[in-house]
């Protein structure tokens, strides 16, 4: 399996851009290893992007990438659950209702939601150290936690795809499934 993550940033449409024909040749280059001479046995690549409207569209010609598939943002349930990975280890206070952070943050993507809880737990560290608590592993582990107020501060900090831009890749999404 052969994972291309972000490959709008290496296949945008040809002729977009004023780079010296690099795009253009980088273009040309993967559609040449995805034709090959030979048909691969067992090789899979996918591609994943949050920008498919600028992908080339000979990348999408069928026996390349095939089938398109739009991941909508989570749902509470998902929601919850990428909370509890984000937040798994992580010195939590007893204030913290997981169940009610994933009502909080609809249309979060999962990225969305794990910078919340990296930015929670940068607000509670600032929080301990500039109130003088040593920087000590097991000094730490005893007085250092993750407080409701400081989760819900992040979410202030970290907004969530507006929903013209949501509605923008339901439509994009339309759009690859009609053709």
């Amino acid at each position: 399996i052969i994972f291309i993550d972000e490959i709008d940033a290496i296949a945008p449409t040809r002729g977009s851009g004023f780079d010296s024909h690099v795009t253009e040749r980088v273009v040309s280059q993967i559609l040449t290893e995805l034709d090959g001479l030979e048909e691969l046995q067992g090789v899979v690549v996918i591609a994943a992007t949050n920008r498919p409207d600028i992908i080339d569209p000979a990348l999408l010609r069928p026996g390349r990438f095939d089938r398109l598939v739009y991941i909508p943002p989570p749902d509470s349930k998902a929601r919850e659950e990428i909370f509890k990975i984000h937040l798994r280890g992580k010195p939590l206070a007893e204030d913290v209702n997981i169940e009610e952070l994933a009502k909080k943050t609809e249309n979060y993507t999962g990225a969305d939601i794990a910078a919340v809880c990296n930015e929670a737990t940068m607000l509670a560290i600032r929080e301990y150290v500039q109130s003088g608590g040593k920087i000590d592993k097991g000094e730490i582990k005893k007085k250092l936690k993750i407080e409701k107020r400081h989760l819900e501060e992040a979410i202030k900090k970290i907004k969530p795809m507006s929903k013209e831009e949501l509605e923008r890749y339901v439509k994009i999404a339309e759009r690859f499934k009609s053709s």
